[in-house]
C-alpha cells in the first residue's frame, strides 16, 4: 500500500486538528432515473465538514480512477480547503464503503485521526440527492425516442459526403409542411475542408441576411457572431469525437478519421434564443424527415448533382417519422434544387469574373489550340501559395500583376510548371511576347477515337491565345481531388488565381521547387469552359504510318 512520506506526514501533523467529523465518500455523476452511462461522466469525491456543515474538497474524476484519488481530495480538504474553510487536520472520518475505510486507516495511520464507518452519510447522501435533482431537472441535448435513429442517419449523411459535389449557396428545398415548419432549406457545408455539416434554414429570407451580413462584415469577428446568432436554422454539423486530437489549424483532417471518430452534433439557432445545442421533440422529427428525404435525394440523383451545372432536379417522397403520433403515419416531403437562388447567392459574393470581362471574353476569337509552349517534359501541378509566401514571390521573381487581390482563404490557386531553366525562360518570353497571361481554364476534352473524356488545361494570353498545359482523365480521382480545391479557392479569392514557372526539373528539387527556383509568376483570372465559350475540344492524335 502506497504511504506518505515522511516528510508530508510532519507537515500534515502540523496542521491545527480541528474537534469535528469529516464524511467522504466517492460516487457515480449520475442520477438513478437516468439510463445513461456513469463511467463516461466519471466519479465525484467529495469531503465535508458535518460539525461546521460545509464542504471542504471535491474532485471530478474518471471512474478507474484508483483509490489514491480520495486521498488527494482529502489532502487538499485539509490544506487548501474551499471557502470559508480553514486549512485543519479532522479528530475522526466516517466513510460507508468498508475498501476505504481499511484504505484510509493503512494511509492515515501517523496522522491521528480515527476512521469509522457509517451505513449513512447525512450531509454527503443529502449534496447527492441534490446533485441528482438537477441531473433530473436537465433537458437531453435529444429527444431519448429520437437519439439513435438521429444518430444513425446523420452517420448516412457523412458517408453520403454530399460536401464532394454541393457547395455551401447550391442550396436544396425541403418541403415538409408539418409541425409548423413549411419548407427548409438545406446549405451543405464541407467544400471548403473546414466545417462539415448542414445547415437548415427555416426561411430563405434568414439565408440570404445571413449571406449578406457575412460579406458585408467578413473582417469584423464582433459583427460575424452577431450574423450568426441572428440565423433562423436547424443544424447537423460533425466533430471529432476525440476533443484532445482536435487541431484548429488542420481541420480538414476530420474528413480522415474513421467513423467510429466521427460525432454527429444538433442543434437550433434563432435570433431571440442564440445557439441551442438541445433539440425538442417537434425539432427532432423535423430534422429527422429533412435528413431522411435529403439523404434519399443524394441516392436518387447523385450523378446529376457531380455536374459542373447545378441541374433544376424535384422529387417527392413519403417518409414515415419515428415513433410518431398515429396521426403522423407518414409526412409527404418535397426535394428540389434551386439553381436560380444559387446563382443569385453567387452574383452576391461575387464569384467568377465580372460580366464585363465575361461578356468581352465572349465576343473574342482565338486564333488556335497550341500545345508547343509547356515542354513535355515539365512537372505540373495545380496548388496553392500562401499570402505570405505571395508577397515573397512578387519581390523576388519576374512578376505580372492582374489586379487587385484581397487575401481570403490559404493563399492564392496556382498552376506550377517545373522545367530547365532554360526552357522556362522561353516559357516566360512567350508569353510576354503574347501581352501577358490573361486567364487559365480547365475545360472539357473528347477523344473521338476511344471515348475518353478530359479535362483540359488551357492558358489564355491577352491576345487571344490559348496554350495546352495539360490533359487530365475526367475520371482520376486526385486530379478530381485537386480540380475541387481549385474551384474552391478561385472562388474565395473573387477569379483570381496565378502560373508560376520554376527552373531545376532535374535537380535536387525537383516536383518541389523552392522559392530560389521559382523564375515568373503571372497572376491571371480563372475562367470556366461556359466563361471561354469554346465548348467541347476534340483531341485529334497524329496518326503514325509503319
Amino acid at each position: 500500500m502506497t504511504s506518505f512520506n515522511r516528510s508530508t506526514s510532519r507537515r500534515l501533523k502540523k496542521l491545527t486538528q480541528i474537534p469535528s467529523v469529516w464524511e467522504g465518500d466517492r460516487r457515480p455523476l449520475s442520477s438513478p432515473n437516468q439510463h445513461s452511462d456513469s463511467e463516461a461522466k466519471g466519479e465525484c469525491i467529495l469531503w465535508v465538514d458535518f460539525s461546521q456543515g460545509i464542504v471542504r474538497g471535491m474532485d471530478v474524476v474518471a471512474s478507474d480512477i484508483g483509490p489514491e484519488a480520495i486521498v488527494r481530495t482529502l489532502m487538499r480538504a485539509m490544506e487548501h480547503p474551499h471557502s470559508p474553510a480553514k486549512p485543519a487536520r479532522p479528530q475522526r472520518i466516517v466513510v460507508k464503503d468498508r475498501e476505504i475505510q481499511f484504505y484510509l486507516r493503512g494511509v492515515l495511520q501517523d496522522l491521528d485521526i480515527a476512521i469509522d464507518y457509517a451505513s449513512e452519510l447525512p450531509l454527503i447522501d443529502e449534496l447527492f440527492r441534490g446533485f441528482a435533482d438537477i441531473l433530473d431537472s436537465q433537458t437531453p441535448d435529444l429527444p431519448p425516442q429520437y437519439a439513435q435513429i438521429l444518430r444513425e442517419k446523420a452517420f448516412a449523411i457523412w458517408q453520403a459526403a454530399p460536401w464532394e459535389f454541393l457547395e455551401e449557396q447550391q442550396i436544396l428545398s425541403i418541403e415538409i409542411n408539418k409541425w409548423d415548419v413549411g419548407t427548409v432549406y438545406a446549405s451543405i457545408m464541407g467544400m471548403l475542408g473546414m466545417e462539415y455539416g448542414i445547415l437548415f434554414y427555416r426561411s430563405e429570407d434568414s439565408l440570404k441576411r445571413f449571406r449578406a451580413a457575412v460579406l458585408r462584415d467578413e473582417e469584423s469577428k464582433e459583427r460575424l457572431e452577431e450574423a450568426f446568432l441572428k440565423q433562423d436554422c436547424l443544424f447537423l454539423t460533425f466533430e471529432s469525437a476525440d476533443e484532445t486530437d482536435e487541431d484548429e489549424d488542420d481541420a480538414s483532417d476530420l474528413a480522415d478519421l474513421p467513423l467510429s471518430d466521427i460525432d454527429p452534433t444538433f442543434g437550433n439557432i434563432h435570433p431571440l434564443e442564440g445557439l441551442r445545442s438541445v433539440l425538442y421533440d417537434e425539432e427532432a422529427l423535423v430534422i429527422f424527415v429533412a435528413i431522411e428525404s435529403l439523404s434519399r435525394f443524394l441516392r436518387d440523383h447523385r450523378r446529376q448533382l457531380h455536374s459542373e451545372i447545378f441541374p433544376p432536379l424535384s422529387r417527392r417522397y413519403r417518409i414515415s417519422p419515428p415513433q410518431s403520433e398515429e396521426s403522423t403515419k407518414s409526412v409527404s416531403v418535397t426535394v428540389s434544387t434551386m439553381p436560380q437562388l444559387a446563382a443569385e447567392l453567387e452574383e452576391m459574393a461575387g464569384f467568377g469574373v465580372e460580366d464585363r470581362e465575361i461578356d468581352n471574353l465572349g465576343s473574342e476569337t482565338f486564333r488556335s489550340l497550341q500545345d508547343d509552349l509547356i515542354p513535355e517534359d515539365s512537372f505540373l501541378s495545380l496548388g496553392v501559395v500562401s499570402w505570405e509566401m505571395l508577397e515573397y514571390l512578387r519581390k523576388g521573381v519576374n512578376y505580372h500583376k492582374a489586379g487587385e487581390i484581397k487575401p481570403v482563404g490559404d493563399g492564392l490557386p496556382v498552376i506550377l510548371i517545373q522545367t530547365s531553366r532554360p526552357k522556362a525562360k522561353t516559357v516566360i518570353e512567350r508569353i510576354e511576347a503574347a501581352g501577358g497571361l490573361k486567364a487559365i481554364c480547365f475545360n472539357p476534352g473528347a477523344d473521338p477515337f476511344d471515348g475518353d473524356r478530359y479535362d483540359l488545361g488551357l492558358l489564355q494570353t491577352q491576345n487571344g491565345e490559348l496554350f495546352l498545359f495539360g490533359e487530365f482523365l475526367d475520371e482520376d480521382p486526385i486530379h478530381l481531388e485537386a480540380r475541387k480545391k481549385w474551384n474552391q479557392r478561385c472562388k474565395n479569392t473573387k477569379g483570381y488565381c496565378g502560373l508560376i514557372i520554376a527552373k531545376g526539373l532535374t535537380g535536387a528539387s525537383r516536383g518541389n521547387p523552392q522559392l530560389r527556383d521559382m523564375m515568373a509568376l503571372f497572376e491571371a483570372r480563372s475562367f470556366s469552359p461556359k466563361d471561354l465559350g469554346i465548348g467541347t475540344l476534340q483531341l485529334m492524335p497524329q496518326l503514325k504510318f509503319e
